[in-house]
């Protein structure tokens, strides 16, 4: 059991970054929360929340003072550590892709209260490409045209660039890109 005591202003200020975080799947993600206040606390509560696009927030965990309480469903993925209120989830999986939801409630001569979301965009590695030429055999110089088609199998956001000798293609009449 802690205590804060400190003036009677009663204002509490929750810092999150402000720009979508970026995750790569697999990997942990640390959302990194601050706040701060200048009220005598005998209480601090905080709550994290998920939400997807046209869902309902599920409830992840929750604490008051040092004692955290997990939904159990997640309760080896999410982390908490209070009084620090950042979030570590570990594996980060695509479906976890959406905003969380962080709220601190700080109680004592009354209540005070303030949440902010942070949207977390899950990145794949993208995989080593194979390149396909049709016809396989080739063709003869100055006959003929040859398709060159690349893909990847797995990949977030991926763009293709085609590169002859060290330096970027460009459409033109010898080279057509689809």
């Amino acid at each position: 059991f802690f205590h804060f005591y400190a003036g009677i202003c009663s204002a509490l200020k929750l810092t999150v970054p402000s720009h979508t975080i970026h995750g790569i799947e697999g990997q942990p993600l640390h959302l990194s929360v601050d706040y701060n206040f200048n009220a005598t606390a005998s209480e601090i509560q905080i709550i994290w929340l998920f939400e997807r696009s046209q869902s309902n927030p599920k409830y992840l965990l929750g604490s008051v003072n040092q004692r955290v309480v997990p939904d159990l469903e997640y309760r080896h993925k999410f982390t908490l550590k209070p009084p620090n209120a950042s979030l570590r989830i570990n594996p980060l999986h695509l479906s976890d892709e959406g905003n969380y939801i962080v709220k601190v409630n700080v109680h004592g001569n009354g209540t005070i209260a303030a949440s902010q979301k942070i949207q977390v965009a899950v990145d794949v590695p993208v995989t080593k490409p194979t390149v396909h030429t049709e016809p396989s055999s080739g063709v003869v110089e100055y006959i003929g045209n040859i398709t060159l088609k690349c893909a990847v199998d797995r990949g977030t956001r991926v763009a293709y660039q085609w590169m002859k000798n060290g330096k970027h293609l460009h459409a033109g009449p010898n080279y057509i890109f689809s």
